[in-house]
């Protein structure tokens, strides 16, 4: 049986100057998504951020994409959320992951924040039983500089890997909703492989 999901928020930072950078790995997700649909967003005060609706698998899934600044991240979506009376399990958001190399995607259910502020902001509101797509950018190899890492744009070959996993993501969605969470991290996983692959939690009837 497949996942309801009904909204996909993209994590990332407002403004031409971090358009290009690392951390907005996830506007890049639901850019692409939109692209991909010929869905188009629109700014929505009331949900503090830029919002678009697109037909996936069947059915009518939203877009976000916050413009509250990472670290406020949560605001948009419980804001978002709180409106439409959507479950929590049926929210996936995509984020950029440090400890992944970039061209890997990874699809889980539930779990922690590992230190990523949008990520920590979106739990505090929200709880922790939602989906998550992480998108690999690479760790710098020193924790002093991943600051700067996070917020420079990747290099031309790490910038390919990453919109390559991004559109493994992409492909993955149809599966998540049609037929389930197990099946899509089986295809997204075997494309890319970086470790286990967590259990998906159960279907809802």
């Amino acid at each position: 049986m497949g996942t309801p999901v009904s909204l996909i928020v993209g994590l990332g930072n407002p403004g031409a100057e971090h358009q290009k950078t690392c951390h907005n790995a996830g506007f890049w997700f639901v850019d692409a998504l939109a692209d991909r649909t010929r869905a188009e967003f629109r700014s929505d005060s009331k949900f503090h951020g830029a919002v678009a609706n697109c037909a996936l698998a069947g059915r009518s899934v939203w877009l976000l994409k916050p413009t509250t600044y990472m670290n406020r991240s949560g605001l948009a979506v419980s804001a978002f959320v709180n409106y439409f009376k959507i479950e929590p399990s049926a929210v996936l958001v995509a984020y950029d992951e440090l400890d992944l190399p970039p061209g890997t995607a990874r699809l889980k259910f539930g779990g922690g924040h590992a230190g990523h502020n949008g990520m920590r902001d979106v739990i505090a509101h929200l709880g922790d039983e939602f989906w998550r797509l992480r998108l690999g950018i690479g760790h710098p190899g020193d924790k002093n500089q991943v600051i700067d890492h996070v917020l420079d744009r990747p290099k031309p070959d790490e910038e390919r890997a990453i919109r390559a996993a991004i559109a493994d993501g992409l492909d993955a969605l149809p599966v998540l909703i049609e037929q389930g969470g197990e099946r899509a991290m089986n295809q997204l996983h075997r494309r890319s492989p970086a470790g286990d692959t967590p259990a998906a939690p159960a279907a809802s009837k």
